[in-house]
């Protein structure tokens, strides 16, 4: 199973002029799930106006539970990166995406590494 990040689904579904190709390639050669979390279902649904297509457009994901472990996990990076200077005042998306994969130790398929490779350096990213 692989989790896959929100705008890897977003240069699809938008047919993004740049990284739709690469995001749309990278998910057909993959040869198992592909999963999502209610956080990347979230950030995905601002591109929808009704929940019905959005679930139309996500059907061939695997929906997973966010564990509590993601979220302790999460809170660790955060602090992590706040003591880093970090400017945000609450824990990104991104944290809980990367410490949902950690957890489970499976992959993470991302354009956006940066954040990923400093907070989860043993999670494995397919990236371009």
């Amino acid at each position: 199973m692989i989790l896959v990040d929100t705008n890897v689904i977003l240069d699809i579904l938008t047919d993004d002029p740049k990284w739709g190709e690469w995001s749309f390639n990278t998910l057909e050669t993959q040869q198992t799930i592909l999963a999502i979390n209610p956080i990347i279902y979230a950030e995905a649904s601002i591109k929808f106006d009704k929940i019905e297509i959005l679930d139309q457009a996500l059907i061939s994901f695997k929906r997973l539970e966010l564990p509590y472990e993601a979220g302790f996990l999460a809170g660790k990076a955060f602090m992590n990166y706040k003591r880093k200077e970090g400017r945000k005042t609450a824990p990104l998306p991104d944290f809980y995406i990367g410490a949902h994969a950690s957890i489970l130790n499976i992959s993470l398929i991302t354009r956006d590494i940066n954040r990923y490779e400093t907070y989860f350096p043993k999670l494995k990213l397919i990236h371009p």
